[in-house]
């Protein structure tokens, strides 16, 4: 892969202080700087937007786990079939839910997995709001709330489910590509 994470000729920003050391902890604790980080690092403040609003769905407290939030962007992804996502995430799940099975039913078919009854009202879900989310109705939000979430973590689900649609749209659009480390982590 050449140097530039997305097909646009759009070289990163100087990175001020405070993103360079965002982008070491990655290095640090990751053993890479995600290609979507890089990506958007040529508008220091698109990469700012981006960065909070991913760290709020994603990491902020909440009563669902990291991994049933990265649960979610799988199935999202898969449905819209990003390739970024799908590498990243799937491998996220792999390395969460310690079981590289998991992590490759989810990219291909989350039906195919061993979940359970949470699991399955909330990627079924996500998927009905990336599908047709004008046809959610409130038995849909009931079967969420039938099997244990709350209204907040049903907003959390659609917070999620919505922050990935629209991420998977921006990466396909721009062919942006997964780093390659990912693809054999946590097999």
């Amino acid at each position: 892969m050449n140097d530039q994470p997305t097909a646009l000729d759009l070289p990163m920003a100087d990175l001020p202080a405070e993103t360079q050391k965002y982008f070491d902890i990655c290095q640090d604790k990751l053993g890479l700087v995600p290609n979507v980080l890089k990506a958007y690092a040529f508008d220091i403040d698109k990469l700012n937007a981006f960065t909070a609003l991913y760290n709020d769905v994603m990491l902020a407290d909440s009563g669902l786990s990291k991994l049933e939030r990265e649960m979610i962007a799988v199935a999202v992804s898969s449905v819209n079939k990003c390739f970024y996502c799908l590498t990243a995430h799937g491998q996220a799940v792999r390395a969460l839910s310690g079981d590289p099975i998991l992590g490759e039913q989810l990219v291909m078919n989350w039906r195919v997995a061993d979940l359970d009854a949470r699991q399955t009202a909330m990627l079924g879900f996500a998927e009905k709001m990336t599908k047709a989310s004008h046809e959610i109705v409130e038995a849909d939000r009931q079967a969420l709330r039938d099997v244990g979430f709350s209204d907040r973590d049903i907003w959390d689900i659609a917070a999620v489910a919505g922050f990935f649609n629209m991420t998977n749209r921006v990466a396909s659009a721009t062919d942006m590509r997964p780093n390659d480390d990912y693809h054999g982590q946590n097999r």
